[in-house]
């Protein structure tokens, strides 16, 4: 079988961290299948634009797995550049598909919705099974977030198009498990079937991920340190992710023997450093970017590893998460601590750490503290479920369900 991934963002990994299209067709290709993915060539949250003459769209193999790159313009932020961006990979796609041979299926990714919506067409277009996979809620996001009101013109297009996709296509693959709630809020089950809903969450390709861990172990004294119990974050730091509430919890612990280590980088970054300078934070280190090769094994030697959240933007979580993080940290085989209580919550689900019902800095300190403190038999416990938590999210099995929706688009997920 043919099956062309088309996804804006789903540049090989080393240019991007969004994995999942190449490790779907890592395992598709496994499995005897051709695979092609369509990506932009802009390399978002980066100057890098992967076609730098005036070749329309270029193909390049990395790793085994082929990939082609429309031609697109540079961008930055989230600005007017960004929307022409995602505009223009959708109106090109076509133009550049003609030039490769007829698929028997597209799975075509929003966000954004436009390129999900041009894959639907292609695959309308070429009479092969369209499977529209939805990673984030296009526009419910803009509203939750608070970029618009449900009103809005851009909500109101946006929400015409988002139904249009779920009716036109043979299947509709959810990341978040609670997603067919959603459908029902919108009053759309009459026409989007429950039976054409699947979910596949995010995971994590276990395999590789166990040898980084040993085989690129980053040198860190605070996480080789056993006198100190660590709280772990890695990510970007930036309004949504509420970093500065973990300053106020490291504040509120009297354990001396926890420290707070926190990797990554973004706009908040530098303030929250100063911050810590000027209140004598004492048990907050910044650590800096890291590459992402090594956050297997940094997460791997946590004393718990945090999903931290501002406040005012849970009401997304609703219909679950499915956040890769998580599928990191469950892989590191330590517990998992989420300041923000989720609907379809796996870390409850797995019992592989502890998920908040309140995100205040007391509340996140006195969690940090139980699991410090927690009898050996009880925190082993809580590794046990993380690491069998990531062996059901492997992308392997994950893989082996998106098929089993190609091939059964109006039935159940074997």
């Amino acid at each position: 079988m043919t099956i062309w991934l088309i996804n804006h963002y789903a540049v090989p990994p080393k240019y991007y961290p969004l994995a999942r299209q190449t490790y779907f067709a890592k395992y598709l290709m496994e499995m005897g299948h051709e695979v092609k993915i369509f990506a932009a060539s802009s390399v978002h949250n980066s100057d890098m634009n992967l076609i730098t003459d005036k070749a329309p769209w270029r193909e390049e193999t990395v790793d085994g797995v082929s990939y082609v790159y429309v031609k697109c313009c540079d961008y930055q932020g989230n600005g007017l550049k960004r929307i022409y961006n995602m505009c223009e990979f959708a109106q090109k796609l076509p133009g550049v598909c003609k030039h490769f041979p007829r698929p028997d299926a597209i799975v075509a990714t929003s966000m954004p919705p436009m390129s999900c919506a041009a894959g639907i067409r292609l695959a309308r277009k070429y009479g092969c099974v369209g499977v529209a996979e939805i990673a984030d809620l296009w526009p419910e996001s803009i509203v939750a977030y608070g970029m618009a009101g449900p009103r809005h013109p851009a909500v109101v297009a946006l929400r015409k198009l988002e139904k249009w996709i779920y009716t036109k296509s043979d299947a509709v693959v959810f990341t978040m498990e609670g997603a067919y709630d959603y459908i029902k809020e919108q009053g759309w089950e009459k026409d989007i079937p429950r039976s054409k809903v699947h979910f596949i969450n995010n995971g994590v390709d276990l395999a590789p991920f166990d040898r980084d861990k040993e085989e690129l172990r980053i040198p860190d004294a605070d996480l080789d340190d056993p006198e100190i119990f660590t709280v772990v974050y890695a990510g970007s730091i930036r309004p949504a992710n509420g970093v500065g509430l973990l300053l106020d919890a490291a504040k509120a612990v009297c354990n001396p023997k926890v420290k707070f280590l926190i990797w990554g980088d973004g706009d908040e970054r530098p303030g929250l450093e100063q911050r810590v300078k000027d209140e004598k934070i004492g048990n907050v280190v910044f650590k800096g970017r890291v590459a992402k090769k090594y956050i297997p094994s940094i997460v791997s030697r946590a004393g718990v590893n945090v999903l931290n959240y501002e406040a005012n933007i849970a009401s997304i979580f609703r219909y679950g998460s499915s956040q890769n993080k998580l599928f990191e940290y469950f892989a590191g085989g330590h517990p998992v601590l989420a300041n923000v209580r989720i609907n379809y919550n796996l870390i409850d689900r797995y019992g592989a750490g502890i998920s908040l019902d309140s995100p205040t800095p007391e509340a996140i300190a006195q969690a940090v503290e139980k699991l410090a403190g927690a009898p050996e038999n009880v925190y082993q416990a809580y590794c046990e479920n993380a690491r069998r938590a990531a062996r059901d999210y492997d992308f392997r099995k994950l893989t082996q369900k998106l098929l089993n929706v190609i091939n059964n688009p109006n039935g159940e997920e074997e």
